[in-house]
């Protein structure tokens, strides 16, 4: 299926497309939308997945994918949440911190906590027409390191310890990342449903 990821990161496409190996994904650039942006504003991950797809769906009429994630810890009461992208932002948003600023401020806010619990979340909404969606949202538990360890991934990945593989997220492989990830884990879900829809009659 050829499917147009609802982003202007290019690195968000270059993440989804070994999970996905059987979808063709384009830009929004290759439909002739130039600057496609939507605001995050939801009040969850489904709500601004679904917000980045539909809209993606009613200006070029195809397939569209939007993914929507972050971090959510425990301690915090599920923060940074949606906020993932901007927390810490003195502004609220407009000014962001970079990703290590981000993890500065995350580690700060969790000096005192004992309980390092957090996962990553990842919500994927497939937008097939006006009224017909998939969605699948997936996790990838893990704990809070009290500083950074390995040099891969991006934004919290070198925090996030996974006790069953003994390393960060930030020390995964490509192909070992692809396979517990929550974007992986989501991607996996929806090629699962993908292919039940070449499936049909």
């Amino acid at each position: 299926m050829e499917l147009f990821v609802a982003t202007g990161n290019a690195h968000k496409l270059l993440e989804l497309a070994p999970a996905l190996p059987a979808q063709t994904l384009k830009r929004p650039e290759d439909a002739g939308l130039r600057g496609f942006d939507v605001e995050e504003d939801g009040a969850s991950f489904m709500d601004n997945a679904m917000k980045k797809a539909l809209t993606l769906y009613r200006l070029i009429g195809k397939p569209s994918l939007a993914d929507d994630s972050g971090l959510a810890v425990r301690a915090l009461g599920g923060a940074p949440g949606v906020l993932s992208a901007r927390y810490g932002s003195p502004d609220g948003g407009e000014t962001k911190l970079d990703a290590a600023g981000r993890n500065r401020f995350l580690l700060a806010r969790m000096a005192e906590e004992e309980d390092r619990s957090c996962a990553f979340v990842c919500c994927l909404v497939l937008v097939l027409s006006e009224d017909r969606f998939f969605a699948v949202q997936e996790t990838c538990p893990g704990q809070l390191l009290r500083e950074s360890r390995g040099a891969g991934g991006f934004g919290y990945d070198p925090l996030v310890w996974l006790p069953e593989l003994g390393k960060t997220v930030a020390e995964l492989g490509v192909d070992e990342k692809n396979r517990v990830s929550h974007r992986g884990r989501a991607c996996a879900r929806l090629n699962g449903l993908i292919a039940e829809l070449d499936r049909r009659p």
